[in-house]
């Protein structure tokens, strides 16, 4: 299940006819300007144009939605953090009304307060949007980071603390509203070793230990510019940067991957030819496929129950 973080100018229903045309499988969308704090509500014409098309391609349970960059609900300022708050309750408000099931965010920076501090913040702060949320279908998905500055969320040791933690502030109201978000541009920049196929798997198996590959909602299959460990986010085309080809045959043919929305967040534009970058990246994820790989034993088990 493959799709790209394609642009809602004109109307959000354009993303949806645009992934369709790029013959993708999954969006991923900003449901407003991300750069904005001032958020114009959703029309309702929008929605039924969205809706319609949602149901149309019978995508209803795989699109994404990506938080607005200014959102930092690790700040230890209070006037931000409750800015942040805010702003993260409209976020899922809005995926809710357009029946988008997967909501990324990344964790948030302290700015200074240390780790610990910030890891707080943020639980706090989703113990208050869950509360006033109550009901929502949105999965919120952590999202890893490359690690720069004072950004939370690097390791998946610190990503599995802050899921507990937001569920030991929030109580039955985070019961299945949390998950998480791997980015392989982030993991290799972070210190994640996934330059071969072999690495990746070993990193797959380390992330099922410590967050479990059950919770990974979201996959975000970026190559790097940056060098492994280099805390760079900077995104490059498939197969042009230094995550390699391995990570992404892993990651494609992982059986308990097959049904995760993988979305590519590579650079935008056309070759020289008018052929679309995104259908460029799309092919050569899909030449690494090795058919349909064996259900994985959790996908085993609940057919059997099923049966």
């Amino acid at each position: 299940m493959i799709g790209s973080h394609l642009s809602i100018a004109g109307g959000l229903v354009n993303a949806l006819l645009e992934a369709e045309k790029l013959k993708l499988d999954t969006v991923q969308v900003f449901t407003k300007n991300q750069r904005q704090w001032r958020v114009k509500p959703l029309e309702d014409d929008a929605v039924e144009d969205w809706m319609r098309e949602l149901a149309r391609l019978g995508w209803e349970d795989r699109t994404v939605s990506h938080d607005s960059y200014l959102i930092n609900l690790a700040s230890p300022d209070d006037e931000l953090w409750k800015k942040s708050t805010a702003m993260m309750q409209e976020e899922l408000e809005r995926c809710d009304r357009l029946s988008i099931p997967y909501l990324v965010s990344h964790p948030g920076a302290h700015t200074g307060s240390g780790a610990d501090a910030g890891l707080t913040r943020i639980a706090k702060a989703y113990k208050k949007i869950f509360r006033k949320t109550r009901g929502s279908g949105v999965v919120l998905c952590l999202e890893n980071t490359a690690g720069g500055g004072s950004t939370l969320g690097r390791t998946f040791d610190e990503l599995a603390d802050l899921a507990e933690r937001i569920h030991n502030e929030a109580g039955a109201d985070a019961d299945d509203r949390v998950g998480f978000c791997i980015d392989t541009c982030h993991a290799l920049a972070g210190g994640y070793d996934i330059r071969t196929e072999d690495q990746a798997n070993a990193v797959l198996e380390e992330l099922d230990q410590i967050c479990g590959l059950d919770r990974v909602r979201v996959l975000h299959l970026n190559d790097s510019k940056g060098d492994f460990d280099s805390r760079r986010d900077r995104h490059e085309h498939i197969g042009k940067g230094r995550v390699g080809m391995g990570a992404f045959s892993a990651i494609m043919n992982h059986p308990d991957l097959t049904e995760v929305p993988k979305i590519m967040e590579t650079p935008k534009g056309e070759t020289p030819k008018g052929t679309p970058l995104d259908t460029l990246n799309l092919r050569r994820l899909r030449k690494v496929l090795r058919g349909s790989p064996a259900p994985s034993v959790a996908r085993r088990r609940r057919a059997r129950v099923a049966t």
